[in-house]
């Protein structure tokens, strides 16, 4: 839609993210427009707010430009503004320079800058007055991922009236680096200013309970050891504060809608023409992070192709990384080495037109990208760390021919919904690595159908839709829409 300006009404249902799920689009003619944003988080929100006549309050993605409120076909658009160096202090700095590597188990060193904190301070206490504003009396404002974790108290001091969730979107770490944070209790107290406090996994939320104990001398209540069968609690400023793991989903019907288009079906048999009509062809989709294994996989591909256990005229990789922090030098540096390895294996193993790695750095629309799910029979999901990984799960929301294979690291979140029917690996084990690719490349038809069969029905059951219920039915028990608890969906 084209940008404008709506009157703002107050909301009773209000998503509060780093982002807007909207991109703000400069066109040919000078005009501008939002289109809808790509990403995990917009792909399985989005679809359950729309069907609640909700806000949004987010940045837009532009430093120092001020924007109004706006409607988005019945979604209230709240844009927040952020200048330019709050750009490098509080997202790129704090948020991505502090907390992602923290929260991904240092797999690089965080960089603890005093004054990234006192922006990140800022800038959330700017959501928060935003939310603010914007929230009907006794509203549900659901705040959303490590960008903004002190939100919740700061909006609960404006706002006491409100319910207030928080969603952890990420790993939350092991206590032992959490501790490493010079701000660490002022983090938990932020979080603490939420009804609910929502984690991937349980061990997420075992990790918070224990350090809000510890850094604020809180008493847990009896539930707050049984984190497994249901939510813990704690007691904080009068509150009952409750904690829990809800895995977060997709919207599983729609990929499998869209992979059963005729257009989609003939999108994909051109792709895999395109490429020499492989035998086999793997596939990575990842944002360009170091978490994302994205290495691991090409070495492992290369060392198979050296060894003879892959024929190069036999296999094809495509490998989808689609840019990030692009100012960031940790990223520079890595899109270079991952580009290099391309080069060399296709240097090495390929031939004139016929690669052995398509590599893509961009962005790429819904409908090409469940072509090329369609178009794999192996995708290869290798993070050194990831709090859930939605693109495995859109992977097989679309084998609704109950083919492929999904070679998944230990590492992800959804691994521990989905290990039983995927070839696990430790992507730090490149043997084994190797192992479960030549397995996967090899594995017998009916083996590959009975596997898919059953990880093909976990993700179409457990959708984003169940998610989203379940943390609200936890967030405000009056509103129930289920039974579903949170901690079910964890096997």
């Amino acid at each position: 839609m084209a940008v404008g300006a709506t009157k703002q009404r107050g909301a009773d249902f209000l998503v509060v993210a780093n982002r807007l799920p909207v991109d703000l689009e400069l066109l040919d003619d000078g005009t501008e427009r939002w289109r809808p944003s790509p990403g995990g988080l917009v792909s399985a929100l989005e679809p359950f707010l729309r069907g609640r006549d909700g806000a949004w309050v987010g940045w837009s993605g532009r430093a120092d430009l001020d924007l109004q409120p706006f409607d988005d076909d019945g979604l209230l658009m709240h844009p927040v503004r952020l200048s330019s160096d709050e750009v490098r202090d509080y997202y790129e700095g704090f948020s991505n320079g502090t907390l992602w590597p923290l929260y991904h188990d240092v797999i690089v060193p965080p960089v603890y800058e005093r004054s990234w904190w006192d922006s990140y301070v800022v800038v959330n206490q700017r959501f928060a007055d935003a939310a603010a504003a914007v929230a009907a009396p006794g509203a549900t404002v659901w705040v959303q991922d490590y960008q903004l974790q002190l939100v919740p108290a700061m909006l609960r001091e404006q706002r006491p009236d409100l319910h207030i969730g928080f969603f952890l979107h990420i790993p939350f770490p092991p206590v032992e680096l959490f501790m490493q944070l010079p701000w660490r209790a002022e983090v938990v107290r932020g979080l603490l200013g939420a009804d609910v406090v929502g984690f991937q996994m349980p061990g997420g939320a075992q990790n918070f309970l224990w350090l809000a104990r510890r850094l604020l001398d809180l008493e847990p209540t009896k539930a707050a050891v049984r984190v497994r069968s249901r939510p813990g609690s704690v007691s904080f400023d009068g509150r009952q504060v409750r904690v829990g793991a809800f895995p977060i989903s997709i919207d599983a019907a729609a990929f499998d809608e869209l992979s059963r288009q005729a257009r989609t079906t003939k999108r994909a048999s051109q792709m895999r023409s395109d490429m020499g009509d492989p035998r086999r062809l793997l596939l990575g989709v990842d944002r360009l992070d170091y978490t994302k294994g994205i290495d691991v996989r090409l070495r492992a591909l290369r060392e198979l192709l050296v060894e003879g256990r892959v024929d190069p005229e036999d296999v094809a990789m495509v490998q989808l990384a689609t840019p990030s922090r692009e100012r960031v030098g940790q990223y520079q540096a890595m899109r270079r080495s991952i580009e290099q390895q391309v080069g060399g294996l296709n240097g090495e193993f390929g031939r004139v037109g016929r690669p052995i790695v398509h590599y893509l750095h961009q962005q790429m629309d819904r409908d090409e990208l469940v072509a090329l799910y369609s178009a794999a029979d192996v995708m290869v999901v290798t993070p050194l760390r990831d709090g859930m990984n939605l693109v495995c799960k859109e992977y097989i929301a679309t084998r609704h021919g109950l083919d492929g294979v999904l070679v998944l690291s230990e590492f992800a979140g959804a691994a521990a919904e989905l290990s039983d029917y995927s070839l696990l690996v430790n992507p730090h084990d490149l043997d084994g690595v190797k192992k479960a690719l030549v397995r996967a490349l090899t594995m017998d038809p009916m083996e590959e159908r009975a596997r898919m069969r059953t990880l093909h029905r976990q993700v179409m059951t457990h959708d984003v839709g169940r998610w989203a219920r379940s943390f609200l039915d936890f967030l405000d028990p009056a509103t129930a829409t289920t039974t579903t608890t949170g901690m079910e969906a964890v096997h």
